[in-house]
């Protein structure tokens, strides 16, 4: 298989197909598209989400931490606290678990988070630290429905219009990461002012606050950019929702430090880590855009979803199709073939 995520098509032929369990306890589980899972929990909801960073980069702590609290936030939930799992090769020092721990416990700290338990074995089967975070949240409004009452959206909804509004801008984790780690090769081409204002947009990676003011705005969904970058993170909404989407290129929201540094690596910036960026459905696009840049938060509405099946990107006179996601463009430059 390709390195990075999974196919949609191997998610459903061998990861969800095989998964037989079924619960009470279990408001909604893995799905496709679906980042957060909900458990009924003493008449309320436990809200839990996994991710996993095995990139060989210094910040994998902070940015397993960030993507699972902001699969929470995503899912309106409320973080509280995470598990950490560490798998580290055999040549890795007690200093450099020191490093990931601390690490670890800034970025928690940071968004409120406790690390309850975890984790930590060395392998010899693996050749850079592998950093697993499981984050646990409460929900505090909204109903949660199980798959089969589900149905993905009812027929109602998916004849309405809604807006889709991103938060920031595309490509901040993985423009983060590459400033940071191949700082030496892009010193080369761009001043060093370039490369800090792209390792400062770390500040913009947490996605809590916007989506706290679109749980307020009663926003129909939310879901957090990462993998795959807009186009992967608009390929799984569209997937999730069972509607069609109709997108303007021009106005999806992008840093320059972002398009000169995928063009230095020849990357796809709307296919890179999209991390510290949301979506969010609602009827009044415009109305959330004025209330998120009101509280400082950088918004934009960039297309629309509709009722049929086709997913078109529009750049003024040329129009394109969504496809299925690929592998994330940030394994191009730290696994190059």
């Amino acid at each position: 298989m390709k390195t990075g995520r999974i196919s949609e098509s191997i998610l459903k032929r061998s990861v969800l197909r095989q998964i037989k369990t079924h619960r009470e306890e279990v408001l909604k589980g893995a799905g496709v598209g679906e980042d957060c899972a909900f458990f009924s929990w003493d008449q309320s909801v436990l809200a839990v989400s996994t991710e996993t960073i095995a990139l060989p980069v210094r910040m994998a702590p902070e940015l397993a931490v960030l993507a699972a609290v902001n699969n929470l936030a995503a899912g309106g939930s409320k973080p509280f606290a995470v598990t950490v799992a560490i798998t580290l090769p055999a040549e890795c020092e007690e200093a450099g678990l020191k490093e990931i721990m601390s690490r670890l416990e800034k970025r928690c700290k940071e968004l409120c988070v406790e690390i309850s338990g975890g984790h930590t074995e060395v392998s010899p089967a693996v050749n850079t630290p592998i950093i697993s975070v499981t984050a646990f949240g409460k929900k505090s409004v909204g109903m949660i429905q199980k798959p089969e009452e589900q149905k993905e959206y009812a027929p109602a909804e998916k004849k309405k219009s809604f807006d889709i509004v991103m938060s920031k801008w595309i490509g901040l984790e993985g423009t983060v990461i590459l400033a940071e780690e191949k700082k030496e090769d892009l010193l080369g081409r761009y001043p060093q002012n370039i490369l800090l204002v792209a390792q400062n947009f770390k500040q913009y990676l947490s996605v809590l606050p916007e989506a706290a003011l679109a749980e307020e705005s009663d926003v129909y969904m939310m879901h957090d950019m990462r993998n795959g970058g807009i186009f992967g993170a608009l390929w799984e909404i569209s997937r999730r929702m069972g509607v069609g989407l109709t997108i303007d290129l021009k106005k999806i929201p992008i840093r320059q430090e972002t398009i000169e540094i995928c063009e230095f690596f020849e990357l796809n910036p709307y296919e890179l880590l999209s991390g510290g960026g949301l979506l969010m459905l609602t009827e009044n696009g415009k109305a959330l855009v004025k209330k998120l840049e009101e509280a400082g938060i950088s918004a934009a509405v960039i297309g629309s979803t509709n009722n049929s099946n086709n997913k078109t990107v529009i750049n003024e006179e040329e129009t394109r199709y969504l496809e299925p996601p690929v592998p994330d463009e940030i394994y191009k430059v730290f696994y190059k073939a």
